[in-house]
Order: C-alpha cells, then sequence, then structure tokens
C-alpha cells in the first residue's frame, strides 16, 4: 500500500484495495477526490470504460457506516423524490456509487434545487422525531432514537450527545457546557415549533451534485425526520457558493418561512460545529464558533 510523505496510506491506495477485498476487479484507473473530509473518495475507471464514485475510511468506524448511507440514499429518491446516485456495491469497507456530474454554476440550478428541497420538506412530515436506526455523520454516530418532542430531540440527540465526545470535553470548558445546556432547556424560546419531515441531515454545498438530466442530485446523507431547518441552516453557514444566494430566497418564499429564519441558523447549525469539532483535530474555527454562539447563554456570577 502506498503511503504519503507522513506515511499515511494515500487514498487511491486505500481505495484499491477496498475494491479489490470487495471483489471488484477490473479497475484501470483511480483519481482522488476532494471535497469530504471524513473518508478517501475517487473516481474509479473499469477496463470496460465505466466511471464510478468509490468511497472508503481508513479506519471502517461501524458496520453498518455504508449500509446506513445507501439506505438514506434510497429515502431521498423514494420518499423525498431527490435524485441521488445508484449504489453499485455498499460493504462494510466501501461504497461505490454511480458517478454524477458537477453541479452548475447558475443560479437556475440553484433556484430548481430550492423548489426540490422544499417539496421534500413539505411532503414528507411525520409525527415522530428521529429515523428507524442510527446512521452516521461523517466518522461518528448519528443518534436517531425517536422523539415526540422536537425541542427534547433536537436537544438530547443533536447537542447534548456531543459533549460524551473526548475532542468536545477537551475544546469546551465547564462554563461553555453549561452555557449548551441552558440553551437546550430555552430552545422552545428560541426556536419555533415546527413538525418533523425528511431531511438530508448533513447538506453543505459539497453534497450538492447534478443528475445525468440536470436535476439536482445529493450524496452523504445523514438521514432522518427532525426539523428542515436543519438542512437550511446547514448550507447558510458552510459558504455556499456565490450563486446560491437565489436558493434562500426562492426556499424561503416558498416554504413561508417568517422573517427572523436567518437568526435561528447559528443555534441550529450548533450540532453540526460539535460534529466536527468531535471528529478532526483542526475543527476550522468550529470550536470559537460555539463559543460565540454560547456567549449570550452563559450564566452570570
Amino acid at each position: 500500500m502506498r503511503e504519503d510523505s507522513s506515511g499515511v496510506p494515500d487514498s487511491t491506495s486505500i481505495l484499491s484495495e477496498r475494491l479489490r477485498a470487495a471483489g471488484m476487479t477490473g479497475i484501470d484507473s483511480i483519481e482522488p477526490v476532494t471535497g469530504g473530509l471524513a473518508a478517501a473518495a475517487g473516481l474509479a475507471r473499469t477496463a470496460g470504460g465505466t466511471t464510478v464514485f468509490v468511497k472508503a475510511f481508513a479506519e471502517t468506524p461501524s458496520d453498518d457506516a455504508f449500509d446506513t448511507e445507501a439506505e438514506g440514499l434510497h429515502a431521498l429518491r423514494t420518499l423525498g423524490d431527490i435524485a441521488t446516485p445508484d449504489v453499485v456495491l455498499a460493504t462494510r469497507d466501501v461504497l461505490v456509487l454511480s458517478a454524477l456530474p458537477p453541479r452548475p454554476s447558475t443560479e437556475d440550478f440553484w433556484v430548481r434545487f430550492a423548489h426540490e428541497l422544499a417539496r421534500m420538506h413539505s411532503t414528507t412530515a411525520h409525527d415522530r422525531f428521529g429515523w428507524h436506526r442510527d446512521n452516521w455523520l461523517g466518522r461518528r454516530r448519528q443518534v436517531n432514537a425517536w422523539e415526540d418532542d422536537g425541542f427534547e430531540f433536537f436537544a438530547r440527540h443533536r447537542l447534548l450527545r456531543w459533549l460524551e465526545e473526548p475532542r468536545v470535553h477537551a475544546a469546551l470548558d465547564a462554563a461553555d457546557r453549561a452555557a449548551l445546556e441552558h440553551l437546550c432547556a430555552r430552545l422552545p424560546e428560541l426556536l419555533p415549533k415546527r413538525a418533523a419531515c425528511l431531511t438530508h441531515g448533513d447538506l453543505w454545498a459539497q453534497n450538492v451534485m447534478a443528475a445525468p438530466d440536470g436535476r439536482p442530485a445529493l450524496i452523504d446523507p445523514a438521514v432522518s425526520y427532525t426539523w428542515a431547518e436543519v438542512d437550511l441552516a446547514h448550507l447558510w453557514t458552510t459558504a455556499p457558493p456565490p450563486e446560491a444566494r437565489a436558493f434562500f430566497d426562492r426556499y424561503a418564499e416558498l416554504t413561508s418561512l417568517d422573517a427572523g429564519w436567518r437568526e435561528r441558523m447559528p443555534i441550529i447549525q450548533l450540532r453540526q460545529h460539535l460534529a466536527v469539532i468531535a471528529q478532526f483535530d483542526d475543527d476550522w474555527g468550529a470550536a470559537d464558533t460555539v463559543r460565540a454562539t454560547l456567549a449570550p447563554f452563559r450564566r452570570r456570577a
């Protein structure tokens, strides 16, 4: 297995090994794909001229990581009527999908995506929050235990759940953790009461692609039934491209969002910042963002 200069196996070597172990032969070449944070990924070209997308972890976090991802893609397609890649192969150690083209850099594409995401969110209402099994957000388990109350679900399984992670415990001091607990207790005052719906769960711009017919297509889901604004917050706060501005205006119009939705985004996005801290030594400023969001909830001595 080839290694990079740090002695860590390179991504193409990991992918080649996992494909061979899964019995997928006849791979002529693998081109690494950048953009993801948790796993090695690449485009593999077969001897027959077909190109597929391949994804693997250097250390697979669980037996069900790729099975739940494949299930999430199926849910988005069948329940949400959102385009997704075809699942070619899903084993414990490797996921192979049909390759998708890059999305176009146009406002029209993002306006179309606003219509499709708004439709998914508005047609998949559910009477409970959660999913029938846990799945994965990067390299950490996403807890999806059923709850009747959205505030309880979000507090327990999307925010406080991360305090148990060693990196989060090291990054946040006792006052930070107390502030997060205080914020959780006040969620019914801070956020509007909303119904649960099917959500992608990891919706940053890198996970928005295009289907061969030009439709917006989604990859890398962490699905559950929760607030639609979980998807909105993730896209809003992770530097979407300039042409995506049209998405937010149209989505807000289609879903009749109130004027204060932008102010809610930092609170809802805490769940993603905490997940990033939990997984990476370099958290790209996530801990600082968490502390800034929690500052108003610190109890004064």
